[in-house]
């Protein structure tokens, strides 16, 4: 390989290392919220999202441009790194009793109000199919657009809303009826 090909990678990592740094700042948080809809546990999701960049940066110099953003390569990860930590835990945890906070000033009937309604929109949530999910979180979770979810989801700009809108819908549906 001669020293100008050589020299023309170096710059084309050390450009995509630049670009992935100032996607930490917008995206760390998008992506841990992502994490966080998936696996319920905020540390842990923390940890995913920073372990998202870490494993960018580890394989930044095999990153090629394809038409899809870099963000959206990103999420991809977060969404394997998702994956296999459900893989690795337990569906449901129990939480002991000492974990539990309320707050101060709390008033016990909003709180159980506002349980049941989370209870009923995580049922109806479980109507949906696993990709009208999946759009749902990337988009109104971690805050991207139809077209950037289209990118993660190999979908179209027009499919990922055409799956927003009737995953809405049902949703709509099911919470008036339930």
């Amino acid at each position: 390989m001669s020293a100008e090909a050589d020299s023309g990678k170096t710059e084309i990592r050390y450009d995509y290392e630049i670009r992935l740094t100032g996607l930490y700042e917008e995206y760390y948080d998008k992506i841990a919220r992502y994490a966080y809809v998936h696996i319920g546990n905020k540390t842990d999701a923390e940890d995913i999202a920073g372990e998202v960049f870490l494993k960018a940066l580890q394989s930044i110099k095999s990153y090629k441009e394809r038409g899809i953003p870099m963000h959206a390569w990103l999420f991809r990860i977060a969404h394997n790194l998702v994956v296999d930590y459900l893989r690795k835990t337990k569906k449901h945890k129990l939480v002991p009793i000492d974990n539990v906070t309320v707050e101060a000033n709390a008033n016990p009937v909003d709180i159980a109000e506002r349980n049941v309604e989370i209870e009923k929109m995580n049922r109806a949530m479980e109507q949906l199919t696993q990709e009208q999910r999946e759009v749902l979180r990337l988009r109104f979770f971690g805050g991207l657009t139809s077209r950037e979810a289209g990118g993660i989801l190999n979908k179209s700009d027009g499919a990922v809303r055409e799956m927003q809108r009737a995953a809405i819908e049902k949703l709509r549906k099911l919470m008036v009826a339930d």
